[in-house]
């Protein structure tokens, strides 16, 4: 299996337990791993209607979606003898288990949270130009929390030193706060390829009543 020059095979799939719940974000090459052994079966969103699909029939509107329409959103793996669409979305249809809760605090998503941005200057640097900051310096009795650490270019991390943001006459673009769902999640779904992923995401959707 080989992926198209942008690299399908680097996209993500959501992946959604028996009950139609969002519980994890996996690869592509995961994805198609637990397809081919009967483990998930693609959903599909057609017309506002979600729609399943095991993995043999999936290959089959893949086949008739690369001669009839591609949209430019999609992904595509080729195998020796065909393409095959990159599904979105995956549901275990063994697995009942609950998404989990709580959101890893690491430097990662950190990162995400603060979309790669300076929290002071406000302007975006690469990774490797971003230093995490404690709002209050832990000299000071600063915890190493969500909502005392915050991402900081080089130039304001050195400006800051080990004052708190008013004693170096600074300001936070924004209050950090824990945030309800994964930062790389909400990346994601800035992507026109994920937007099918919201429907599964939005809390709304499991808890309103039904009338």
């Amino acid at each position: 299996m080989t992926s198209s020059p942008h690299s399908a095979l680097d996209a993500s799939v959501l992946v959604l337990n028996k009950l139609f719940m969002a519980v994890h974000i996996i690869s592509v090459r995961r994805a198609f791993c637990l397809l081919c052994k009967d483990l998930a079966e693609v959903v599909n969103l057609e017309d506002g209607q979600f729609t399943t699909y095991d993995f043999t029939t999936w290959r089959e509107v893949s086949e008739y979606r690369a001669r009839n329409f591609r949209q430019e959103d999609d992904d595509w793996v080729r195998t020796s003898s065909t393409e095959i669409q990159v599904p979105r979305i995956i549901r275990l249809t063994g697995y009942d288990r609950l998404p989990r809760q709580t959101v890893k605090f690491n430097r990662r998503n950190i990162f995400a949270r603060d979309n790669n941005q300076c929290q002071f200057c406000g302007k975006k640097f690469p990774t490797s130009e971003l230093s995490l900051d404690h709002i209050t310096p832990r000299s000071k009795g600063g915890q190493t929390t969500w909502e005392n650490i915050v991402c900081a270019c080089v130039a304001c991390n050195v400006r800051k030193g080990g004052r708190t943001p008013r004693e170096a006459g600074m300001t936070l673009i924004r209050k950090p706060e824990k945030p309800k769902r994964s930062p790389m999640l909400n990346l994601k779904l800035t992507q026109g390829k994920y937007q099918s992923w919201k429907t599964f995401l939005e809390n709304a959707y499991w808890s309103v009543e039904l009338k």
